[in-house]
């Protein structure tokens, strides 16, 4: 434990680590309620700007916003097939600045994030875990329903 110069107060940190360190895993409570406000905010100006017949079924799945607010990345996952897939993607980063006024004008911060869209894969990646689950789960009940297995 080390003390300050008058040796009164000891400090709880060790002399090589800054004090807000261990802090940094989690985002603070600011932080996490601007990136649920810049979720919704962003997945309604996508609703309103682009239809679904034509750019598929866009849809937000996380924000994760800089600690000094000045940048997001948006992780979106677009529903339709692989044309309305590429279509919509395209569609997102040529009218990104359309989107980030429209959020600008909705959520008030003193600065709005430059926003940068990610196509997120991961509701995919885990519908096909889910389904190999499943045909496991069934390759294994197809024994038991013939009865025993003779030799």
């Amino acid at each position: 434990m080390e003390y300050w110069s008058d040796g009164a107060f000891p400090t709880l940190q060790h002399p090589d680590t800054p004090l807000l360190h261990f802090f940094d895993s989690m985002p603070s409570l600011r932080l996490q309620r601007v990136r649920e406000l810049l979720k919704r905010e962003i997945g309604e100006a996508i609703r309103r700007e682009f239809h679904v017949s034509e750019a598929g079924l866009i849809t937000v799945n996380d924000v994760d916003v800089a600690g000094d607010l000045k940048s997001a990345t948006v992780f979106i996952s677009i529903l339709g097939n692989p044309d309305q897939q590429k279509r919509g993607f395209q569609m997102l980063n040529e009218q990104r600045a359309r989107i980030q006024g429209l959020v600008a004008k909705a959520v008030i911060l003193k600065y709005t994030p430059a926003l940068k869209f990610v196509f997120d894969d991961s509701i995919v990646r885990g519908n096909r875990v889910l389904q190999i689950i499943d045909e496991l789960e069934q390759a294994q009940a197809q024994p038991e329903k013939g009865g025993p297995i003779k030799p």
